[in-house]
């Protein structure tokens, strides 16, 4: 009797997979060669009900018969169908004699091929092991469709159409879910179903485990089960029901793995990060780095980790859990496998850190050995694309060692991700907590030399975020510590970041004094990185102070020296601050050629910091221009740089320039507003000298709104910080604008005494007044 129809039951509750249905039943066997589609994918991702849904949608293009047979690669306690078992089967169906079926494997298949020329015939193989198993199966002639499911990515089967079944998306999962729950969730329960697919890694199998327990309790309320799913010690325990378990499905592909690569799929789930590539893994492992990628791609092939993007490979969440379950049984060689994944970390995050920095930065004293094999880093565009890639990895890992009591490790990598941070932010308080945490860790568990390294990298951050006071407090704790030590490099370091510290807060001779001082400390113990960033920073000074040749001098000795090391960074830096200095001296040309190379470079080189404040100068420069719908463009892409990354001085310093541009263009009421975020924002930094030169401008606006009294107000309380702060520009410019508000009132006497104060400062700093008064 010949079988035509043994396609299983379609499954009502199928859900989602739109796509996927729609690509398969788009599949025919009327081309040139015999239409094959494997649907590949992870245990329990659902490759079999799509394949039956697909094939009872295709049932009436094929009347010659419509097959389904399962091959058993993955049945607990069945060895895979022999092939040859598979064609006398087929055979049998289409009423061939027992007798008559040949013996050999090859003849079973030409019998097949001859039976099925000419005809259309819907075959669908189930679980299939391999190709090996597959291809004798197959009808030799055009007609037929097969659809093979398998665990594993078949790449021998040649002139197969692959589809890769990933897990649901988030809207098919609460979906499947709540059909198969029988339940129509309220939109209270909706974030609750939302979470319980979530914690199933949206894998159907997972979800309708889940979900079918759900169904059994009509009176178990959403929230409720799922709390005591999040909740549960064994995740992979509470998703089994009789014979199907998502463990055991797990079980049998973990089972047919040889025993290196079950061992590296057990130490993938150890990482305590997302991602992995073949480095990290011969780390863990403790293999050779061409091990680890053929052992990576094996794992691939088998669906047991998915690879994202090239080269990079993930556990799914449920698989993850699985692996922790393997490792339990023996934590001693796991810890193991961890520290070295570690200290993988540790020594290649501080090799890359090296190249994206212009600060010197010392080794740690602690050095683990160097891993067997470590990507190639010798450029700073590889070092910074390796750490941005590895950002959230070197993170986790952090937070592990910290919380395993790593100490060594935990300070250490904090450090090497140290340039990574200070170069890209955002300098937010889980940053921040980060590196307390290495310092509260360091003072009892590092050496003094890893303590003072701790207090320095936190203090810097609190300085490039703009939280002025903190970063004194900390700072002069690294530098107290430094000194006792002996240790010159890091004094200088030190002394350089309070130099900037103090020039930020108005005391530009304080800072010139310890910049001044460090470099002594960099020239003494022959460091040329650090040398040529004081030059920078002095010649920075020398600008503000009014001796712009010295400036220039210092500026071109810093480039030269920038561009000897091949430090794009420092090069750039220079460069901006050459603008800055073509701009104070009114060469706008030059200042605008000088400053687009600058931003170039640091766009170039990806240093966000860097754009925004060479923006900023930039915005300065069309305001000087009077093009003011330029200057307000470049301000408000440096403004969404600097709260993107943190940088909240800044943010303040473009509210500022943007408060000047809306006076420019007469707008006074968003120019108010503006320069009020500024005042605050500088205010609770710590920055005094940036509060009383936002003031001045204040007051310039109050006086054009007509309102003198106000003006004088905020002009008084300019000149008090001012005078506090022996700030002596923004103390001539509030006496000017005291003068001007005077002079608005009726009193131009007062007006006069004020303005002669001022111009006694102004000559001092070899400055004339910003406006003519007619006095």
């Amino acid at each position: 009797m010949t079988v035509l129809q043994t396609l299983p039951r379609d499954v009502a509750a199928f859900t989602g997979r739109e796509d996927e249905l729609e690509h398969l039943t788009r599949a025919t066997g009327a081309g040139e060669a015999i239409a094959i589609h494997t649907v590949d994918g992870m245990p329990g991702v659902g490759k079999t009900t799509l394949a039956i849904r697909a094939a009872n949608l295709l049932a009436p293009r094929f009347p010659d018969g419509q097959l389904f047979i399962r091959l058993h690669a993955h049945t607990d306690g069945q060895l895979p169908t022999d092939p040859a078992d598979v064609l006398a089967a087929l055979l049998a169906s289409r009423g061939i004699l027992p007798e008559l079926i040949p013996r050999s494997l090859e003849e079973r298949a030409a019998m097949w091929r001859d039976h099925a020329a000419g005809k259309k015939i819907l075959l669908v193989l189930d679980d299939a092991a391999d190709n090996a198993q597959i291809e004798p199966l197959l009808p030799g002639v055009p007609g037929c469709l097969v659809l093979v499911t398998s665990r594993r990515r078949l790449v021998a089967l040649d002139g197969a159409s692959p589809l890769p079944l990933r897990v649901l998306r988030p809207d098919a999962a609460t979906q499947l879910f709540s059909r198969l729950a029988h339940r129509t969730p309220t939109p209270a329960d909706a974030s609750a179903v939302t979470r319980a697919v979530l914690l199933c890694g949206h894998l159907p199998l997972a979800i309708a485990l889940l979900a079918g327990r759900l169904a059994h309790h009509p009176t178990w309320s959403i929230p409720a089960f799922t709390d005591e799913f999040a909740a549960a010690q064994n995740r992979l325990g509470e998703l089994e029901a009789g014979d199907r378990a998502v463990r055991t499905a797990f079980d049998l592909s973990y089972n047919d793995l040889p025993p290196t690569r079950q061992r590296l799929f057990r130490r993938l789930g150890l990482h305590p990060g997302t991602d992995t590539d073949a480095y990290a893994a011969a780390a863990l492992d403790n293999i050779p780095l061409h091990q680890a990628r053929l052992e990576l791609r094996a794992l691939y092939t088998d669906h047991l980790i998915d690879e994202p993007v090239p080269g990079r490979y993930r556990l799914h969440d449920l698989l993850r859990a699985y692996t922790q379950t393997l490792t339990a049984q023996d934590p001693l060689q796991d810890r193991n496998a961890t520290i070295r994944l570690l200290n993988y970390y540790q020594h290649t995050a501080h090799t890359a850190g090296l190249h994206i920095t212009r600060t010197p930065r010392p080794g740690p004293t602690t050095k683990p050995a160097a891993p067997a094999a470590s990507p190639d880093l010798k450029s700073r565009s590889r070092a910074l694309s390796w750490l941005r890639t590895e950002r959230s990895n070197l993170t986790a890992c952090v937070q592990y060692a910290a919380l395993q009591q790593l100490h060594t490790l935990s300070i250490t990598l904090t450090a090497a991700l140290t340039p990574l941070h200070r170069h890209d932010g955002p300098w937010d308080d889980t940053l921040l907590a980060l590196h307390r945490t290495a310092i509260s860790t360091a003072e009892h568990h590092a050496t003094p030399s890893e303590y003072a390294l701790a207090l320095w990298d936190l203090g810097d951050l609190h300085l490039a975020q703009g939280d002025f006071p903190q970063a004194a407090q900390v700072l002069g704790q690294a530098l107290t510590r430094y000194r006792a030590l002996g240790n010159r490099l890091g004094e200088a370091n030190t002394l350089q970041c309070l130099g900037y510290l103090h020039h930020v807060q108005g005391d530009v001779p304080q800072a010139a004094h310890l910049i001044s001082q460090a470099l002594a400390h960099y020239r003494a113990v022959g460091n040329q990185l650090g040398e040529a960033d004081t030059l920078q920073g002095l010649g920075y000074l020398r600008r503000v102070q009014g001796d712009f040749p010295g400036a220039s001098q210092l500026l071109d000795q810093a480039l030269t020296r920038f561009r000897a090391l091949g430090n794009g960074l420092g090069e750039a830096n220079t460069l901006q601050d050459l603008g800055r200095l073509h701009l104070a001296q009114g060469d706008l040309t030059q200042a605008a050629q000088v400053l687009d190379q600058a931003l170039t470079r640091f766009r170039t080189l990806g240093n966000g910091l860097g754009e925004a404040n060479t923006l900023q100068d930039l915005g300065r420069l069309h305001l000087a221009q009077g093009d003011l719908t330029q200057a307000a463009q470049v301000l408000d892409q440096a403004l969404a740089i600097n709260r993107v990354i943190g940088a909240r001085h800044g943010e303040a310093k473009d509210l500022q320039l943007l408060g000047s541009v809306q006076h420019a263009s007469h707008k006074h009421e968003a120019a108010a507003f503006l320069l009020r975020q500024a005042a605050v924002l500088l205010k609770s930094l710590g920055d005094r000298h940036g509060v009383a030169e936002t003031l001045n401008l204040t007051g310039s606006l109050l006086i054009d709104m007509k309102r003198p009294q106000d003006a004088l107000d905020t002009y008084r309380e300019a000149l008090d910080i001012a005078r506090t702060i022996s700030a002596s520009l923004d103390e001539a410019h509030a006496l000017e604008g005291a003068a001007r508000s005077h002079l608005a009132l009726g009193a131009p006497g007062q007006a006069l005494l004020l303005l002669r104060d001022a111009e006694t400062l102004y000559r001092d700093l070899n400055r004339v007044p910003e406006v003519d008064l007619g006095l």
